[in-house]
This record gives C-alpha cells, structure tokens and sequence, in this order.
C-alpha cells in the first residue's frame, strides 16, 4: 500500500518544515514532485493544518494481561495507544504469572503477537516473584524477549539483592528500571499522601522521602555497578534534584515523570478514587521542580503510568480505591495544552512551559533513545514510517466512556483539551484514522 500524506508540517531534523511524505514498504520517502507525477499512488490523504511527528513511545504502561483482563487486556490496552498516538509501549510486568522465566513471559508474548496492534515490549521482573525481595529472576534466559528488568509498583527493599539485579543487568547490556519506594518510610495505616490537604483528611502514607532515599540508594549503586538505570514516575523535588547531580557526575541514569504531576498538586485533592495514584500527587513546590527538570533535561520522558483498574475498584474513594489511573488517550493532548499552551507556574504569562518540539522530544525521541526502540528521531527520507500525526488546532472534551482503554478513570474527564490525534501509523500500516471512524482492523 503506497500513501501519499499532503499538506502537512513534517518534525525533521532541521525542525518543521511543509513535506509531503510517500509512505512504501513500511518507509518514509521524500520524492520531488516530478516523482509525485510520475509514480502510482494507492491512496492519497490530505493533511493540511496537521503536524506529523515520530510515533510516540511510552515506556510505561500496564497492560495488565495475563492474569487481570477484566481490567484491561493486550488488545484493548495497545487500541487505547493507538488512538492516543503511540506507535509503541514497554508493558510493566504487573501481571500474573509474573515473566520471570521463559515459561511465564511466553505466555505475554503470545498474547502480544495475537492481539496487538501497535509495538509492545515487555518487561521482564528483577526478583522472581515480583516483590522487591527474596532471589532475582531468570534474568539471563528472559534477556532476549524483555526491554528491561523491573519490579515495577515494588520498590527493591534490599540492597545488596539491588547491587546484585545491577551487575547482572550490567553483564546483560540491561537496564534495570525502578519504582523507588522505600517500605520503612510509609506510615502505618496511611495509605496515598502525607500533605495538608492529605493530613487534614486523614491520607497519610507515601511521602517524598520513600521515594527519594531510595533513588539516592540507586544512583550509589548504579555509580558503584555502572549498570544504566531509569527513574519510574519521579513525582518529587528531592529526586530530582539527585537525579541532576547524578548525571552531572556520569552516572548512567534517566527518568521520567507523568502529566497529572506536571499539572496537578495535592491541593486539587478530591474524594474521588481517580485522585488516588501511586506516587501521589505532592505540593507545589515538587511540582515546580519536576517542571524545571523537563526545562533542563534532567527528567527524559513523559510517560502515562497507564494503570487501568475497573469501575467498581475506582469508586470506593481515596482510601478504598486502587492506586492507577489511565492516560494514553489524553497524554498529548493534556501535555500540549497545559504544558505547551500555558506554563502551570504562572498560568497568565501567555507563554508556555516548554515548546512543541520538546514535547516531541520527550513523548517520542528521547524514550527510542534510552530504551533502543526502533524508529525515527526524526522524520527522513528513507526512516521507518512510524508516524502520529495530530490536529494542533482541534479541541475535544473528554469523555473516558468513549475510550478504548477498558480503565474510565481520569483526571481529565469533563475537560476541554486542545490537540487532536488523528492518524497512527506503525510500519507503515494506519492502526488508527480518527475520521474514517476509529482503530483500523
């Protein structure tokens, strides 16, 4: 199938230029127009007022299958991508049993290659059970199937079982990526949050410091192992802050953080189980760091932490609920707008936080380039045509009983968000074309 797209702003190399783009064999081509005369095509789709961007990637996403469909499954979760965009998803490996051997990540990666339609690389565990303590995985027999070792929603509660997960990752050519979340900081009976808001309600429980001292931990080690090491979900100051010093000291680290920190604080707290997320919403401040962390490059990519749960586990308020939200259908959307558009520090400067292009580098490039993920940094003739291309002028309201994400629980429902996708292609085949209805089967 050979596609000719029209009209639109292409992300190259040297920033946005105007370029019609063939798409043939799974490539894109930049022929001149003469070419465009001379050569067949056997579609042509107009674009104009549109923008085409790498393919986004998210490198954090829970798919939740094997083991907990009724929340989410391969095929709906990996449907929810496309229609947000991403071309490509690193799969947490929350999932039962857990891939830490042959026999149990098989059973993933055959559900993956029936019922995909969009890139999934899973994860493989660090520890066999998932846990954060007791023996590591078969890291070695696993290595070739998994993008990289994690415990992910378990931070590593011993250290020397961590140093041990990072030289072996280490002699892999691995990463080893981490929830950082030391168990002897929670507070008993607490479950979400130990901010004002949170005290005055009594939420207590997952404060900065579980998150932070485990991560000082880490990069100690990852210095000590040189084992490359990520950052799951950094939702506070101090980590980031660590996270800086690391890298201006070699230390092979990256990170990420997710839109509802960039823009939401523990001020803005409801008794709603959407609110409930694991790190938790924190105070102006982390929030004011994590967005100079984005300016500076210390934080690498925007990810969604996409963690559906079902209806009846998210309507049983802060305290009853599952930790998770959904985000891969609104991620851009609510990161053009409230981050591009606007700056959340000072909302009425009429300038934005960051631009258009560091967007992209955060949702596409920079996750391709941590992770090795195939496909384009930039969009060249002749590179791999995963493409998303988004309406930057569309707004849309939010209506989570439209998504295909089995999870509804968002902090965006209801709202007005400015940045349409319209079009995902992976390897060349349209997965997702907002105007001829939807998922392309």
């Amino acid at each position: 199938m050979r596609t000719l797209l029209k009209n639109a702003t292409v992300y190259t190399r040297d920033g946005f230029i105007h370029q019609d783009l063939l798409v043939d064999g799974g490539c894109v081509r930049f022929p001149s127009s003469s070419l465009f005369e001379s050569e067949s095509v056997d579609r042509i789709l107009d674009f104009s007022d549109c923008y085409i961007l790498p393919g986004f990637v998210d490198v954090h996403v829970h798919l939740r299958e094997p083991g907990f469909s009724y929340k989410e499954d391969i095929a709906s979760g990996t449907r929810s991508a496309a229609a947000g965009g991403y071309s490509a998803v690193c799969a947490m490996p929350n999932v039962n049993p857990a891939p830490s051997c042959k026999g149990n990540l098989r059973l993933q990666l055959d559900l993956i290659e029936k019922n995909a339609v969009v890139r999934v690389y899973p994860y493989g565990t660090i520890t066999k059970d998932q846990s954060g303590r007791g023996s590591l995985s078969d890291m070695e027999d696993i290595r070739e199937d998994v993008i990289a070792f994690s415990d992910d929603g378990k931070g590593m509660q011993e250290e020397n079982l961590m140093r041990q997960a990072m030289l072996k990752a280490k002699s892999l050519d691995k990463m080893i990526v981490a929830h950082c979340e030391d168990e002897r900081q929670l507070k008993p009976g607490g479950c979400i949050h130990d901010g004002t808001y949170a005290k005055q309600h009594n939420h207590v429980g997952i404060n900065s410091a579980s998150e932070y001292l485990q991560v000082e931990r880490d990069l100690r080690l990852a210095k000590e192992t040189d084992c490359a090491y990520h950052v799951c979900h950094v939702s506070s100051k101090e980590s980031v802050q660590i996270i800086r010093k690391a890298k201006q000291q070699g230390v092979r680290v990256s990170c990420e953080t997710g839109p509802h920190y960039l823009i939401y604080t523990q001020d803005d707290l409801e008794e709603d189980g959407k609110w409930k997320m694991n790190p938790p919403l924190r105070e102006k401040e982390d929030r004011k760091a994590l967005i100079e962390g984005i300016q500076d490059g210390t934080i690498d990519c925007i990810i969604t932490d996409h963690a559906p749960h079902s209806i009846e586990e998210k309507r049983l308020g802060l305290d009853g609920s599952k930790f998770g939200i959904v985000g891969l259908e609104t991620c851009f959307a609510s990161m053009y707008t409230n981050l591009v558009l606007k700056n959340p520090l000072d909302p009425e400067c009429g300038v934005g936080a960051i631009r258009l292009e560091k967007l992209v580098e955060l949702m596409a490039i920079k996750p391709r380039e941590i992770f090795h993920i195939p496909g384009p940094l930039a969009i060249e003739d002749g590179c791999k045509a995963d493409l998303t291309i988004v309406d930057l002028n569309r707004t849309w309201r939010v209506d989570p009983s439209k998504f295909y994400s089995k999870g509804k629980s968002t902090l965006f429902e209801g709202k007005t968000l400015q940045g349409k996708v319209v079009l995902t292609m992976v390897d060349g085949a349209i997965v997702f074309d907002e105007r001829a209805g939807g998922i392309v089967e």
